[in-house]
Formats: C-alpha cells, sequence, structure tokens
C-alpha cells in the first residue's frame, strides 16, 4: 500500500488504524502488558499519543527491524521474562480482533502452549505450479491464519534461538514454532479481522467499522 507513513497509521473514521487494533487488547483482561513494536521513525511520542487514547497498558515502544521476524524477536526482547507466562503477537494492521477472542487463544496457548486464531476459507483452494492448476485442496481440513498466535514465552524464546530471522519463508510466528515440532492448537475466529494489506482493503475495514461493537 503506497503511502508516506507506514498503514498502521492510515485512519479508519479518523483513528489511525493501530488505535483501533491496540483498544482490543486493553480491554481483554487477559492481557496485562503490551509492547509496540515499530518503525524506529515513529516510536517518539507514540507513548503519549496513546495515553491520549486511553491505552495504559503500553509498556515500552520497541524499533522493528527489517523483517517480521526481526521485529518480533526486538519486542520479544524487550518482556521481562520473570513476569509473563503468555505472549501473544499481533498484527497492527488488524483491528477487528475482539477481546474475546484474544482471551480464547490466550487460554488455549496457556493449556497447550501454543495457539493460533483461525478462520475458515470461504474459496476453493487451487495448488498451482508453473502458471496451472497441480490440485484442488480440500477446502475442509484448511484454515486462514490469523492472529493473536499465542505461544508460552520459554516456546517462542526457544523457537527463536533456532532460527534465522531473515529467512523469507517465516511469514508467521506459527511456522517458526512448527519448525520444533510442537503442537500447535487453533482456535476459531471470525473472518472481519481481516488485515489491511492493500488499498481497497481500507474500504472494506470502514464497512465493517460502521456495524462494529
Amino acid at each position: 500500500m503506497a503511502d508516506r507513513r507506514p498503514k498502521q497509521f492510515l485512519e479508519l473514521a479518523g483513528t489511525p488504524i493501530i488505535f483501533h487494533t491496540l483498544k482490543a487488547f486493553e480491554q481483554c483482561d487477559a492481557i496485562q502488558e503490551i509492547i509496540v513494536v515499530m518503525a524506529a521513525d515513529e516510536t517518539d511520542g507514540f507513548l503519549s499519543l496513546a495515553e491520549k487514547h486511553g491505552l495504559l497498558k503500553i509498556k515500552a515502544v520497541v524499533p522493528g527491524g527489517s523483517t517480521r521476524a526481526e521485529s518480533v524477536l526486538r519486542g520479544l526482547e524487550a518482556v521481562n521474562e520473570g513476569n509473563v507466562d503468555v505472549v501473544a503477537v499481533h498484527d497492527g494492521v488488524r483491528p477487528f480482533v475482539t477481546p474475546d477472542e484474544i482471551a480464547r487463544t490466550v487460554q488455549a496457548a496457556k493449556l497447550e502452549g501454543a495457539a493460533i486464531l483461525v478462520s475458515a476459507p470461504v474459496d476453493t483452494i487451487k495448488e498451482v505450479r508453473d502458471g496451472v492448476v497441480a490440485k484442488t485442496l480440500n477446502r475442509a481440513v484448511l484454515r486462514n491464519a490469523l492472529t493473536p498466535q499465542c505461544f508460552t514465552y520459554e516456546l517462542l524464546r526457544r523457537a527463536y534461538e533456532e532460527a534465522d530471522v531473515f529467512d523469507p519463508e517465516l511469514t508467521d510466528e506459527s511456522s517458526l514454532v512448527e519448525r520444533l515440532g510442537v503442537r500447535i492448537a487453533t482456535v476459531e475466529g471470525n473472518s472481519r479481522n481481516i488485515k489491511i494489506t492493500r488499498p481497497e482493503d481500507i474500504v472494506i475495514a470502514e464497512a465493517i467499522l460502521k456495524n462494529w461493537p
């Protein structure tokens, strides 16, 4: 999405997307502290701006890295390990996650060690190779990976100790933890939990927001 500022600062109903997102975590009783990871040139003054939006759980604002995995690692390094049981990783541009979805995913991670929020695909999914259909996948056993993705602190740290944070195949934390051979539970979420990535997603998000609680 071409814009002068990172997409999390684009506005929905006059408020930057990131603050819509953080509000869900602020309202979730399962979350005690929030660490925000963002581009280094956006960190100055963010805490005071967040307070104006009623966001009081933010513990730190951390400069991100050159990849998603490196950015998450920097956020993880800012965690006080003596204080944390489960870490929930969430995309800043997914503003329609609910406090209930967050709480259910955190609880599943407490029980299983690892859990991710998912939704069922509505389209038929094809595997394509060299521009032609290789096969049709069974939609009944497929899920869209959403966020938050939740893990015990020790498990996520161990996964990062064995990972190359510059590996382009690490598109989410689940893929990283999967390499350890760990069972990852799934929690059914809502398809409205979209990731705002393309210009048309802003239009969709505005429509969702009109009927949002």
